[in-house]
């Protein structure tokens, strides 16, 4: 059996190699000829699996897409092909939401604000954008839910209508599939009007999809004095970005929100499990298996410590600062892919075990802090 799997997942060796070959490949530069007697193909975002692509797929039994988003999969045609399909639903929401609250953090400490009293507006509720609600409802803020497909189907109580949301939101941050077309696209929902519209000092985040708001839109009006603080992972037409917006982004990164170790491995172990499952095998690995000892696995806080000092033990494990700085010093020189290629390990919140207790307990716990009391 051969597995063709994109150079960026981590860990398919030591998954997959009981099944057999693993070949690695360039996700955003792979040739329908490099499928030829492939058995299984594990991807990410990056790459486009459709007709052309699987012109030479003579043997192929299964796909994987190490990512929860889809919109890079033609699932159609697996299905008309009798090809196998999983992608990996929640495995980066960790990840995401954790990339979210340090950035929160970094403006609350550049812009000398608290988040006590913020509206947080939380676009798209699938398993990132839940996974923020619940870490932010840990914290002293208000937080707005927008999710159209989820309220018509009775899955979203507490639904505000998107317009209404950006209105009322100190804070916005997005958290949706690409949708081209009918009644709920997400394409260029963020457009130029509603840009226009943003109050002054209002937060944007943008770790969902690029093409999520319109990038020239938003330049145009940056250019013509918007005041608002933009945190940027991903963008259109990547990974020729649109550069002149960087001049406007308070924090900038290439596409890596959900690139934690954690994350990244957990897609990896979601294929390995549907292979199993579909082989009827027993699934015997597991991520505790692989993944390396942190540097930082203990800290103790102090009985004065408040709401605002919370960014500090963020800070102690991800710093988004430091992925705006890579992103800003090496663009140019290393370019975009690159950069996402050879990303620095990050790890997630609860490698950190924190000793506290009174309030601070329940809070931490909440965010993904791991307590010894």
């Amino acid at each position: 059996m051969k597995i063709l799997a994109d150079q960026n997942m981590p860990l398919v060796e030591q998954y997959f190699a009981e099944f057999g070959e693993v070949v690695r490949f360039d996700g955003r530069n792979v040739r329908a000829e490099q499928l030829q007697d492939v058995d299984i193909l594990l991807t990410r975002s990056v790459t486009k699996v459709d007709e052309a692509l699987l012109a030479h797929a003579n043997k192929l039994q299964f796909v994987g897409t190490a990512t929860i988003g889809i919109d890079h999969i033609d699932t159609e045609l697996l299905n008309a092909r009798h090809i196998a399909f999983s992608n990996a639903p929640g495995c980066n929401a960790i990840a995401v939401a954790e990339y979210v609250i340090s950035s929160l953090y970094a403006l609350c400490q550049e812009n000398a604000m608290s988040l006590t009293g913020k509206t947080i507006g939380i676009v798209g509720l699938g398993s990132i954008g839940s996974c923020l609600q619940a870490k932010l409802s840990a914290l002293d803020v208000k937080l707005l839910l927008c999710d159209p497909p989820k309220s018509e189907r009775g899955e979203l109580v507490e639904h505000t209508e998107f317009d209404d949301l950006l209105a009322d939101s100190d804070i916005v941050t997005f958290h949706v599939p690409l949708v081209k077309q009918g009644p709920h696209s997400t394409l260029h929902m963020l457009n130029k009007a509603r840009l226009q519209a943003l109050k002054p000092g209002m937060i944007v985040i943008n770790a969902s999809r690029g093409d999520v708001i319109d990038n020239k839109a938003l330049l145009e009006v940056m250019q013509q004095g918007a005041e608002l603080d933009l945190v940027l992972d991903v963008w259109e037409n990547e990974p020729s970005i649109l550069t002149d917006l960087l001049d406007y982004v308070r924090f900038a990164s290439v596409h890596i929100a959900g690139h934690t170790l954690e994350g990244k491995a957990r897609g990896t172990q979601i294929l390995y499990q549907k292979v199993c499952e579909l082989k009827g095998m027993c699934a015997t690995k597991s991520l505790t298996d692989f993944l390396p000892k942190v540097n930082v696995s203990a800290a103790s806080i102090a009985d004065n410590f408040t709401n605002d000092d919370v960014g500090r033990l963020v800070h102690l494990i991800y710093d988004v600062r430091r992925d705006n700085g890579i992103l800003r010093r090496l663009l140019a020189s290393e370019g975009f892919d690159s950069l996402r290629k050879n990303y620095p390990p990050r790890r997630e919140f609860s490698t950190l075990t924190v000793k506290t207790e009174g309030a601070t307990h329940a809070q931490l716990a909440a965010l993904g802090f791991r307590i010894n009391e």
